[in-house]
């Protein structure tokens, strides 16, 4: 098996229809933390499909990123966070990467791949030395926070510093996209999660001018589509339905805890994208629920660790009441 099928992830749902049947839809996918009620999308012309994307739409689409993210810094398009984190190991000579773990595992892979040196280490101090040391904030699986103050504390102490934002849109303060500019940051921002729309496949950089140019010339002239041009302009300009969205993740993460109480489980961390809970069996707990077509996420290093998103329709809450009262 080659190394990129043995890492795991959330909506792998493939594997839940091949262990419990069914089809894609009707399965309620809880295994990753991507908001279930996304934003709508409304119509799109016809020429965001029928014509290559130009400069003066990207250009738009980073005018309405960096409103969204409060910044003007440079910023540049990708397709979603994780292209960004393909191209982390060429921004700069090859040496030593350390990564606050445990954390999302695709950084440690892309690294070790290219031929860096990488350290997974456990405190913020520690990350002090590295050629590039990576912070997710929040963090994912474990939701773990860091203040801006500290991170910038730290941004002296590295060659560079990347702090992936994937989870910040519900929780603005914690972001340092207004400190983007600085020499040796860089802020990774993914659009799918918060407004649902992960298929879309978009995402943003955000750093001094020349990392987001080195950024921006790996990623060629068209790097991303024009649908994503034009659902990605039209809401990260739609402020109401962000503060609104925000206010009612906030809201229902509360909600999954009380729900889940009657199961025993503990409130182990999390965002208001997704809720992580300490449990006497997680995989037991993932079948329990896969039998009524709800998939989850568990952890083979963490057999206790069962991490849920947020259902997203009233029908959908329902469901999951149904399915832990048994």
């Amino acid at each position: 098996m080659k190394e990129q099928d043995m890492r795991e992830h959330g909506g792998n749902l493939d594997q839940a229809q091949l262990r419990f049947g069914g089809r894609a839809e009707d399965w309620i996918d809880l295994s990753t933390g991507i908001n279930r009620l996304p934003y709508p999308v409304g119509e799109i012309d016809a020429r965001y499909w029928n014509a290559l994307p130009s400069r003066s739409e990207i250009a738009t689409l980073h005018q309405a990123a960096q409103h969204a993210y409060g910044t003007s810094a440079p910023i540049v398009a990708m397709g979603g966070a994780q292209a960004a984190i393909q191209s982390l190991p060429q921004l700069g000579p090859h040496g030593r990467g350390r990564i606050l773990a445990p954390t999302y595992n695709e950084y440690a892979a892309v690294l070790s791949v290219a031929g860096w040196k990488v350290e997974q280490v456990s405190e913020l101090d520690a990350l002090a030395g590295a050629d590039l040391a990576i912070v997710v904030n929040p963090n994912n699986p474990d939701g773990r926070c860091h203040p801006p103050k500290d991170l910038l504390a730290l941004l002296p102490r590295v060659g560079r510093l990347v702090i992936d934002e994937s989870f910040a849109d519900a929780v603005p303060h914690l972001s340092l996209a207004s400190e983007a500019e600085r020499a040796g940051l860089l802020i990774l921002r993914s659009f799918g999660k918060f407004y649902g729309l992960a298929g879309l496949r978009l995402g943003f950089a955000l750093g001094n001018a020349a990392d987001i140019a080195r950024l921006a010339a790996m990623s060629g002239p068209w790097p991303v589509s024009g649908a994503a041009i034009a659902v990605g302009r039209r809401a990260l300009r739609d402020e109401a339905w962000a503060k609104a969205t925000s206010a009612r993740l906030a809201r229902d993460s509360l909600r999954l805890d009380a729900m889940v109480q009657s199961q025993g489980w503990r409130l182990a961390g999390g965002t208001p994208l997704f809720r992580l809970y300490e449990t006497a069996d997680a995989p037991a707990a993932q079948e329990k629920l896969a039998r009524g077509q709800i998939w989850s996420r568990v952890f083979t290093k963490k057999p206790t660790w069962l991490r849920l998103g947020l259902p997203g329709s009233e029908a959908e809450w329902a469901r999951l009441a149904e399915l832990l009262s048994r």
